[in-house]
């Protein structure tokens, strides 16, 4: 029989793991909806200022949906991790930067800091992989 501190260890671990897995899979499921627009995404990235947005927007939400597969795998997971970490650290002070909107900028500030929560968690993800 388990004592407690193992039965808390394996509650711990499946926590750790179910939050990862859904972490993983809905940034990939996020990822993915950029493919059923591509033109639109392209156009977003141009508007943002962003150097050569046909192949950075397809590139970075094909970099997104693999390592979101590969983080809720736990497959590469420092490369995963860093990967996301890198992709939010610049994507959201340079698409969602409502501070600079003119009018209403509710949609870009929502974004903001959703990828600022989503950070916060690639982070500690991070973390974890070099555990």
């Amino acid at each position: 029989m388990a004592d407690d501190s193992e039965k808390t260890a394996d509650v711990t671990r499946s926590l750790s793991t179910l939050g990862r897995v859904l972490f993983g899979l809905g940034l990939a499921l996020q990822a993915s909806e950029d493919f059923r627009d591509p033109e639109g995404q392209i156009e977003y990235a141009e508007s943002a200022g962003v150097p050569m947005p046909e192949l950075a927007a397809p590139f970075a939400s094909g970099m997104m949906l693999v390592s979101g597969l590969l983080l809720a795998a736990w497959r590469l997971p420092r490369l995963a991790t860093g990967a996301v970490v890198t992709f939010l650290a610049v994507v959201t002070t340079t698409m969602h930067d409502f501070w600079n909107e003119e009018g209403d900028a509710s949609g870009e500030r929502l974004a903001f800091f959703g990828n600022l929560a989503m950070f916060g968690a690639a982070l500690v993800f991070l973390r974890e992989a070099y555990r």
